[in-house]
Protein backbone atom coordinates (compact mmCIF):
# COMPACT_ATOMS: atom_id res chain seq x y z
CA UNK A 1 0.00 0.00 0.00
CA UNK A 2 2.80 2.44 0.78
CA UNK A 3 4.61 1.73 -2.28
CA UNK A 4 1.42 2.61 -4.31
CA UNK A 5 0.47 5.66 -2.60
CA UNK A 6 4.29 6.80 -2.92
CA UNK A 7 4.16 6.23 -6.75
CA UNK A 8 0.68 8.36 -7.05
CA UNK A 9 2.41 10.98 -5.37
CA UNK A 10 5.43 11.23 -7.62
CA UNK A 11 3.02 11.03 -9.90
CA UNK A 12 0.82 13.84 -8.54
CA UNK A 13 3.41 16.16 -8.59
CA UNK A 14 3.81 16.75 -12.72
CA UNK A 15 -0.15 16.34 -13.29
CA UNK A 16 0.15 19.26 -10.70
CA UNK A 17 2.25 21.62 -12.55
CA UNK A 18 0.95 21.21 -16.19
CA UNK A 19 -2.51 21.93 -14.79
CA UNK A 20 -1.25 25.54 -13.22
CA UNK A 21 1.01 25.87 -16.30
CA UNK A 22 -2.64 25.39 -18.45
CA UNK A 23 -4.71 27.73 -15.98
CA UNK A 24 -1.74 30.41 -16.11
CA UNK A 25 -1.86 30.19 -20.35
CA UNK A 26 -5.25 30.27 -20.87
CA UNK A 27 -5.84 33.26 -18.20
CA UNK A 28 -3.10 34.61 -19.82
CA UNK A 29 -5.32 34.38 -23.15
CA UNK A 30 -8.24 35.07 -22.08
CA UNK A 31 -9.80 38.93 -23.02
CA UNK A 32 -10.69 39.65 -19.92
CA UNK A 33 -8.44 42.50 -18.16
CA UNK A 34 -7.09 41.48 -14.51
CA UNK A 35 -6.41 45.65 -14.32
CA UNK A 36 -9.53 46.56 -15.26
CA UNK A 37 -11.49 43.74 -13.20
CA UNK A 38 -9.24 44.92 -10.37
CA UNK A 39 -10.21 49.01 -10.32
CA UNK A 40 -13.77 48.15 -11.57
CA UNK A 41 -15.32 51.21 -12.62
CA UNK A 42 -12.06 53.97 -11.59
CA UNK A 43 -10.56 51.94 -14.57
CA UNK A 44 -12.99 53.94 -17.49
CA UNK A 45 -11.46 57.19 -16.32
CA UNK A 46 -8.20 56.40 -15.67
CA UNK A 47 -4.85 56.95 -18.30
CA UNK A 48 -2.49 54.66 -19.93
CA UNK A 49 0.10 55.67 -17.53
CA UNK A 50 -2.12 54.93 -14.53
CA UNK A 51 -3.35 51.49 -15.74
CA UNK A 52 0.54 50.61 -16.62
CA UNK A 53 1.58 51.13 -12.75
CA UNK A 54 -1.38 49.22 -11.79
CA UNK A 55 -0.69 46.51 -13.87
CA UNK A 56 2.85 46.10 -12.76
CA UNK A 57 1.54 46.96 -9.26
CA UNK A 58 -0.20 43.50 -9.80
CA UNK A 59 2.52 41.79 -11.52
CA UNK A 60 0.29 41.42 -14.81
CA UNK A 61 3.03 42.84 -17.13
CA UNK A 62 5.70 39.88 -17.23
CA UNK A 63 5.07 37.08 -19.81
CA UNK A 64 2.71 34.44 -18.09
CA UNK A 65 5.67 32.04 -17.53
CA UNK A 66 7.51 34.31 -15.29
CA UNK A 67 4.15 34.77 -13.26
CA UNK A 68 3.77 30.90 -13.19
CA UNK A 69 7.26 30.15 -11.93
CA UNK A 70 7.02 32.79 -9.26
CA UNK A 71 3.46 31.41 -8.06
CA UNK A 72 5.01 27.61 -8.25
CA UNK A 73 8.01 28.46 -6.02
CA UNK A 74 6.01 30.43 -3.55
CA UNK A 75 3.44 27.90 -3.40
CA UNK A 76 6.31 25.33 -2.21
CA UNK A 77 6.82 27.32 0.86
CA UNK A 78 3.13 28.09 1.79
CA UNK A 79 2.80 31.22 0.04
CA UNK A 80 0.00 30.88 -2.61
CA UNK A 81 -0.30 34.22 -3.57
CA UNK A 82 -2.88 37.25 -2.70
CA UNK A 83 -6.25 37.50 -4.91
CA UNK A 84 -6.81 40.83 -6.55
CA UNK A 85 -10.52 40.32 -6.68
CA UNK A 86 -11.28 39.12 -3.44
CA UNK A 87 -8.52 41.69 -1.62
CA UNK A 88 -7.22 38.93 0.45
CA UNK A 89 -4.31 36.14 0.68
CA UNK A 90 -5.46 32.98 -1.32
CA UNK A 91 -4.68 31.17 1.62
CA UNK A 92 -7.43 32.74 3.44
CA UNK A 93 -10.39 32.55 1.14
CA UNK A 94 -9.76 29.13 0.56
CA UNK A 95 -9.42 28.66 4.07
CA UNK A 96 -12.83 30.39 4.82
CA UNK A 97 -14.73 28.47 2.11
CA UNK A 98 -13.12 25.18 1.66
CA UNK A 99 -14.74 23.68 5.03
CA UNK A 100 -18.68 24.38 3.77
CA UNK A 101 -17.71 23.26 0.21
CA UNK A 102 -16.22 19.81 1.98
CA UNK A 103 -19.45 19.39 4.16
CA UNK A 104 -21.93 20.26 0.94
CA UNK A 105 -19.39 17.50 -0.71
CA UNK A 106 -19.11 14.75 1.61
CA UNK A 107 -23.01 14.83 2.94
CA UNK A 108 -24.39 14.62 -0.71
CA UNK A 109 -21.76 11.61 -1.55
CA UNK A 110 -22.78 9.69 1.59
CA UNK A 111 -26.00 10.17 0.86
CA UNK A 112 -25.90 9.18 -2.73
CA UNK A 113 -23.84 5.69 -1.92
CA UNK A 114 -25.80 4.79 0.64
CA UNK A 115 -29.78 5.30 -1.09
CA UNK A 116 -27.96 4.26 -4.41
CA UNK A 117 -26.76 0.94 -2.32
CA UNK A 118 -30.30 0.30 -0.88
CA UNK A 119 -32.15 1.00 -4.63
CA UNK A 120 -29.99 -0.76 -6.41
CA UNK A 121 -30.10 -3.99 -4.16
CA UNK A 122 -33.83 -3.77 -4.08
CA UNK A 123 -34.08 -3.29 -8.19
CA UNK A 124 -31.85 -6.26 -8.55
CA UNK A 125 -33.36 -8.86 -5.90
CA UNK A 126 -36.05 -9.12 -8.78
CA UNK A 127 -35.02 -8.39 -12.45
CA UNK A 128 -37.77 -7.37 -14.71
CA UNK A 129 -40.70 -6.66 -11.36
CA UNK A 130 -41.99 -3.01 -11.26
CA UNK A 131 -39.82 -2.46 -8.90
CA UNK A 132 -36.99 -2.88 -10.57
CA UNK A 133 -38.28 -0.92 -13.52
CA UNK A 134 -40.17 1.80 -11.58
CA UNK A 135 -36.22 2.46 -10.13
CA UNK A 136 -33.95 1.86 -13.56
CA UNK A 137 -36.61 4.51 -15.32
CA UNK A 138 -35.82 6.59 -12.25
CA UNK A 139 -32.09 6.77 -12.34
CA UNK A 140 -32.25 7.29 -16.42
CA UNK A 141 -34.53 10.23 -15.65
CA UNK A 142 -32.12 11.63 -12.98
CA UNK A 143 -29.59 10.78 -15.12
CA UNK A 144 -30.61 12.55 -18.19
CA UNK A 145 -31.82 15.87 -15.43
CA UNK A 146 -29.31 18.91 -15.45
CA UNK A 147 -28.10 19.61 -11.87
CA UNK A 148 -28.82 23.40 -12.07
CA UNK A 149 -32.58 22.66 -13.27
CA UNK A 150 -32.97 20.00 -9.92
CA UNK A 151 -31.76 22.88 -8.12
CA UNK A 152 -34.08 25.51 -9.30
CA UNK A 153 -37.16 23.52 -9.26
CA UNK A 154 -36.37 22.55 -5.32
CA UNK A 155 -35.96 25.87 -4.75
CA UNK A 156 -39.72 26.73 -6.40
CA UNK A 157 -41.43 23.51 -4.33
CA UNK A 158 -39.97 23.77 -0.61
CA UNK A 159 -38.88 27.20 -0.69
CA UNK A 160 -41.20 29.51 -2.44
CA UNK A 161 -44.37 27.08 -3.07
CA UNK A 162 -44.10 25.15 0.40
CA UNK A 163 -42.22 27.67 2.06
CA UNK A 164 -40.63 24.20 4.55
CA UNK A 165 -37.10 25.07 3.78
CA UNK A 166 -35.15 28.19 3.28
CA UNK A 167 -34.21 29.50 -0.16
CA UNK A 168 -30.52 29.41 0.56
CA UNK A 169 -27.28 30.52 2.13
CA UNK A 170 -26.13 29.28 5.17
CA UNK A 171 -27.87 30.78 8.44
CA UNK A 172 -31.56 32.82 8.41
CA UNK A 173 -31.47 36.42 7.69
CA UNK A 174 -31.62 37.68 11.01
CA UNK A 175 -29.44 35.33 12.97
CA UNK A 176 -25.94 37.28 14.33
CA UNK A 177 -24.08 33.51 14.52
CA UNK A 178 -23.83 30.46 12.80
CA UNK A 179 -25.61 27.65 14.06
CA UNK A 180 -25.57 23.41 13.87
CA UNK A 181 -28.63 23.72 13.74
CA UNK A 182 -29.24 26.31 10.98
CA UNK A 183 -26.93 24.92 9.04
CA UNK A 184 -28.24 21.66 8.95
CA UNK A 185 -31.82 23.53 7.79
CA UNK A 186 -29.90 25.58 5.00
CA UNK A 187 -28.10 22.08 3.87
CA UNK A 188 -30.56 19.70 3.22
CA UNK A 189 -31.77 21.66 -0.33
CA UNK A 190 -28.34 22.05 -1.68
CA UNK A 191 -27.09 18.47 -0.46
CA UNK A 192 -30.28 16.78 -1.08
CA UNK A 193 -29.89 18.33 -4.75
CA UNK A 194 -26.19 17.14 -5.20
CA UNK A 195 -27.09 13.59 -4.38
CA UNK A 196 -29.31 13.15 -6.49
CA UNK A 197 -27.20 14.25 -9.45
CA UNK A 198 -24.81 11.70 -7.75
CA UNK A 199 -27.54 8.74 -7.66
CA UNK A 200 -28.16 7.47 -11.03
CA UNK A 201 -24.59 6.18 -11.19
CA UNK A 202 -24.33 4.35 -7.77
CA UNK A 203 -27.76 2.51 -8.61
CA UNK A 204 -27.37 1.32 -12.16
CA UNK A 205 -23.87 -0.16 -10.61
CA UNK A 206 -25.41 -1.83 -7.66
CA UNK A 207 -27.76 -3.19 -9.29
CA UNK A 208 -25.75 -4.17 -12.36
CA UNK A 209 -23.36 -5.67 -9.76
CA UNK A 210 -25.57 -7.30 -7.21
CA UNK A 211 -27.76 -8.72 -10.26
CA UNK A 212 -24.29 -10.57 -11.35
CA UNK A 213 -23.44 -11.84 -8.67
CA UNK A 214 -26.69 -13.40 -7.41
CA UNK A 215 -26.89 -15.39 -10.74
CA UNK A 216 -23.13 -16.57 -10.26
CA UNK A 217 -22.80 -20.72 -8.97
CA UNK A 218 -21.57 -19.63 -5.38
CA UNK A 219 -24.57 -17.54 -4.74
CA UNK A 220 -26.75 -20.49 -6.34
CA UNK A 221 -25.75 -23.31 -3.90
CA UNK A 222 -25.69 -21.56 -1.29
CA UNK A 223 -29.58 -21.70 -2.38
CA UNK A 224 -29.36 -25.23 -3.17
CA UNK A 225 -28.02 -25.90 0.73
CA UNK A 226 -31.54 -23.71 2.43
CA UNK A 227 -28.98 -20.51 3.07
CA UNK A 228 -31.90 -17.75 3.93
CA UNK A 229 -32.02 -15.51 1.10
CA UNK A 230 -31.35 -12.31 3.42
CA UNK A 231 -27.93 -14.38 4.01
CA UNK A 232 -27.31 -14.59 0.50
CA UNK A 233 -28.00 -10.97 -0.20
CA UNK A 234 -26.13 -9.64 2.17
CA UNK A 235 -23.19 -12.21 2.84
CA UNK A 236 -22.39 -13.47 -0.96
CA UNK A 237 -23.99 -10.88 -3.70
CA UNK A 238 -23.63 -7.75 -1.74
CA UNK A 239 -20.37 -8.43 -0.96
CA UNK A 240 -19.20 -9.49 -4.61
CA UNK A 241 -21.58 -7.07 -6.19
CA UNK A 242 -20.58 -3.61 -4.39
CA UNK A 243 -16.64 -3.75 -5.94
CA UNK A 244 -17.47 -2.40 -9.28
CA UNK A 245 -18.79 0.20 -7.31
CA UNK A 246 -16.00 1.38 -5.60
CA UNK A 247 -14.31 2.63 -9.44
CA UNK A 248 -17.17 4.78 -8.62
CA UNK A 249 -15.41 6.75 -5.82
CA UNK A 250 -12.53 8.28 -8.29
CA UNK A 251 -14.74 9.07 -11.37
CA UNK A 252 -17.62 10.97 -9.36
CA UNK A 253 -15.15 13.25 -8.14
CA UNK A 254 -14.86 15.62 -10.94
CA UNK A 255 -18.60 15.52 -12.04
CA UNK A 256 -19.59 16.20 -7.77
CA UNK A 257 -16.72 18.81 -8.05
CA UNK A 258 -18.83 20.50 -10.91
CA UNK A 259 -22.20 19.75 -9.49
CA UNK A 260 -21.11 21.30 -6.31
CA UNK A 261 -19.94 24.45 -8.06
CA UNK A 262 -23.25 24.78 -9.71
CA UNK A 263 -25.41 23.74 -6.40
CA UNK A 264 -23.62 26.33 -4.22
CA UNK A 265 -23.94 29.04 -6.71
CA UNK A 266 -27.94 28.56 -7.02
CA UNK A 267 -28.21 28.20 -3.37
CA UNK A 268 -25.65 31.02 -2.16
CA UNK A 269 -23.60 28.27 -0.46
CA UNK A 270 -20.40 29.85 0.97
CA UNK A 271 -18.08 27.40 -0.43
CA UNK A 272 -15.25 28.20 -3.19
CA UNK A 273 -17.80 28.24 -6.06
CA UNK A 274 -17.94 31.96 -5.76
CA UNK A 275 -13.95 32.09 -5.72
CA UNK A 276 -14.09 30.58 -8.39
CA UNK A 277 -16.41 32.35 -10.79
CA UNK A 278 -14.80 35.37 -9.49
CA UNK A 279 -11.40 34.95 -10.06
CA UNK A 280 -12.35 33.48 -13.81
CA UNK A 281 -14.16 35.96 -14.39
CA UNK A 282 -11.10 38.45 -13.22
CA UNK A 283 -8.77 36.32 -14.50
CA UNK A 284 -7.02 36.27 -10.67
CA UNK A 285 -3.95 34.16 -11.58
CA UNK A 286 -3.12 33.36 -7.80
CA UNK A 287 -6.66 32.16 -6.96
CA UNK A 288 -7.07 30.37 -10.10
CA UNK A 289 -3.68 28.44 -9.89
CA UNK A 290 -4.97 27.24 -6.45
CA UNK A 291 -8.46 26.45 -6.64
CA UNK A 292 -7.80 24.32 -9.67
CA UNK A 293 -4.60 22.48 -8.10
CA UNK A 294 -7.18 21.99 -5.13
CA UNK A 295 -9.95 20.70 -7.70
CA UNK A 296 -6.93 18.42 -9.39
CA UNK A 297 -5.58 17.08 -6.08
CA UNK A 298 -9.09 16.15 -4.86
CA UNK A 299 -9.77 14.10 -8.62
CA UNK A 300 -6.21 12.72 -8.08
CA UNK A 301 -7.36 11.47 -4.23
CA UNK A 302 -10.35 10.44 -5.40
CA UNK A 303 -8.51 7.59 -7.92
CA UNK A 304 -6.07 6.49 -5.37
CA UNK A 305 -9.03 6.38 -2.51
CA UNK A 306 -10.86 3.83 -5.21
CA UNK A 307 -7.87 1.95 -5.61
CA UNK A 308 -6.79 1.34 -1.86
CA UNK A 309 -10.52 0.52 -1.54
CA UNK A 310 -10.33 -2.19 -3.95
CA UNK A 311 -7.37 -3.60 -3.57
CA UNK A 312 -8.81 -3.90 0.39
CA UNK A 313 -12.09 -5.71 -0.27
CA UNK A 314 -11.36 -7.47 -3.29
CA UNK A 315 -8.57 -10.88 -2.56
CA UNK A 316 -7.74 -11.11 -6.09
CA UNK A 317 -6.14 -7.76 -6.77
CA UNK A 318 -3.06 -6.90 -4.77
CA UNK A 319 -1.23 -3.55 -4.30
CA UNK A 320 1.51 -4.58 -6.50
CA UNK A 321 -0.84 -5.30 -9.53
CA UNK A 322 -1.76 -1.35 -9.72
Amino acid sequence: MARLVGRRLLFAAPVLLVVTFGVFAIAAASPFDPVKAYAGTAALGADAETLARLRENLGVDQPFTSRWWHWVTAAVTGDLGHSSVLRQPVAQVIGERLAWSTLLCAVAFAVAVLAGTVLGVLAARRPGSPLDRAVTALAYSLEAAPVFWLALLVVWLFALHLGVLPAGGLTDTASEQVTAAQVARHLVLPAGVLSVSQLPWFILYVRQGVGDALAEDPVRGARARGVSERRVLLGHALRSGLLPVLTLVGSRVPELITGALLVESVFSWPGIAAATVQAATAVDFPLLAALTTLATAAVLAGNLLADLLYGLFDPRVTFDDM
